[in-house]
């Protein structure tokens, strides 16, 4: 049959999750008494504490903050939550979260994997990049979470397999999971015009009294969303849903980025570093074998070289950038959190092949890329003045970032990016979207989140779904003026 939402939300990684809390009623205030470090927003936050954050204008309050993102809304509900973290501080969010049941909107979170999204794809054992505080999600501290798993974080950071735990137990523990369907595969998500829908789903949607349909000025337009969940069978049961808002929440964990080259599509040559540890585990690598190529200077391929060095595995480590280039992430990381990145950058350095250092089981070719693969596992570099080297390898893993699949939207989402004659691409060409709204700016109606929309840290996702509830909850005239 036809389900009619005001809000479909697809993708239920911290995006969906945290906006699914914002939607259902939970609504965030400022703590009487509490001082935060910032006087300029302190002073805003006192003018109207009795007015919850969602209604006041986002605008306003994030004016003059300053951060590690580029989103003001992002920086604006980090620092209400985590307000001198980026100091080391430890101070209490200034934030208090009262449960406001008749403000909640219905709406329905479709994702693949149990609520966490990509962080149950993620290998359980890696330490993730940010620090465990800044993984939490709102009202429910994720290093409170763990202490009552009775475990402590190693350098305040927390593994793969944690976070998917948390997110699971956050959306039981704020009885979220009566929004959110696992399982389900989003094929399709088309505008279509209210007429065209067929009559019966017309007399139910009259029926629905529960959504914003009911409003004199019915819209004209609405989205229809297109897809299957998996039964517990295996089999696909497709499902045609209605929706007048579409948030797109989906990340970009799903299609590696390929190089491009000759025999890229051989069968030694992977783009996950899920393949390496394969590899050892059925033992067709291993301390006497020819070197594995790690392709990429990010922090998937600094994973693979540790797994690999951890292994005693000999490396060929290929990368286009200069070591010392400031955009390479090595180079923005702090030493004392990060140890292990360092070692990795430190072997880049000084284990180039011109003159292989200490740890004769890798070497680095900084700017040099690679040309193409052979059938007999030969493969052809090229350094910046062109001079070629071929070595002979044993698999290759090309580890430099992905792009999210967008394949269900019109033109794979291409019109909506910044630059709509390129593909969407969370660093260079993201989703163009208001800034305070998170609304595409060539589609009402539809929202993007997180990695789509240029937010690439849990950290700093929260803000958009403050901006995207805040804008919806304005369309349901659920703000009090």
């Amino acid at each position: 049959g036809y389900k009619f939402f005001s809000i479909v939300i697809s993708g239920n990684g911290p995006s969906g999750i945290c906006l699914s809390y914002l939607l259902s009623g939970y609504t965030p205030y400022f703590k009487r008494h509490s001082v935060h470090p910032h006087p300029i927003l302190q002073r805003k936050l006192e003018e109207a504490p009795d007015v919850s954050i969602l209604d006041q204008d986002l605008e306003y309050l994030s004016e003059g903050l300053e951060g590690r993102s580029h989103s003001p809304v992002a920086l604006l509900f980090d620092t209400l939550q985590r307000p001198d973290t980026d100091f080391g501080g430890t101070a209490e969010s200034v934030l208090t979260w009262w449960q406001e049941p008749d403000r909640a909107i219905p709406h329905l979170v479709l994702g693949r994997n149990a609520p966490g999204g990509a962080w149950h794809s993620i290998e359980g054992s890696m330490i993730t990049l940010s620090r465990g505080e800044w993984m939490g999600l709102p009202d429910l501290p994720f290093k409170e979470w763990l202490k009552q798993k009775r475990r402590g974080l190693r350098n305040n950071r927390a593994t793969a397999e944690d976070i998917a735990q948390y997110y699971q137990h956050y959306v039981m523990k704020k009885g979220l999971q009566k929004n959110f369907r696992c399982g389900t595969v989003v094929t399709s998500v088309r505008k279509v015009s209210a007429e065209s829908i067929s009559h019966h789903a017309q007399k139910d949607l009259q029926e629905d009294g529960d959504s914003l349909w009911d409003s004199n000025e019915q819209s004209a337009e609405v989205f229809q969303v297109d897809g299957f969940f998996k039964t517990g069978e295996g089999d696909k049961e497709p499902f045609s849903i209605y929706a007048e808002n579409v948030v797109l929440a989906t990340g970009t964990y799903d299609n590696p980025t390929w190089l491009g080259v000759k025999g890229e599509n051989l069968s030694y040559v992977h783009h996950q570093l899920s393949a390496l540890e394969e590899a050892v585990k059925n033992n067709s690598v291993g301390i006497m074998s020819d070197p594995v190529l790690i392709v990429g200077a990010g922090l998937t391929a600094a994973d693979a070289i540790l797994f690999a060095h951890h292994c005693n595995i000999p490396v060929i480590h290929v990368f286009r950038r200069r070591v010392s280039d400031p955009g390479l992430i090595f180079n923005q990381l702090p030493k004392m959190m990060y140890p292990e990145y360092h070692k990795v950058h430190q072997m880049m350095k000084e284990q180039t092949a011109a003159c292989a250092g200490s740890y004769e089981r890798y070497i680095s070719l900084p700017e040099h890329h690679v040309l193409s693969f052979g059938k007999d596992k030969k493969c052809i570099f090229q350094d910046k003045n062109g001079c070629q080297k071929a070595y002979k390898i044993s698999m290759a893993l090309v580890l430099t970032g992905s792009n999210p699949n967008l394949s269900f939207l019109p033109n794979d989402g291409i019109d909506l990016a910044m630059d709509s004659e390129q593909p969407v691409n969370p660093k260079r060409n993201p989703i163009d979207v208001d800034l305070f709204t998170y609304e595409c700016t060539q589609e009402k109606g539809l929202y993007a989140l997180g990695p789509l929309a240029g937010d690439n840290f849990v950290r700093f996702v929260q803000g958009g779904a403050l901006a995207v509830a805040s804008s919806l909850l304005k369309k349901a005239n659920k703000n009090p003026p």
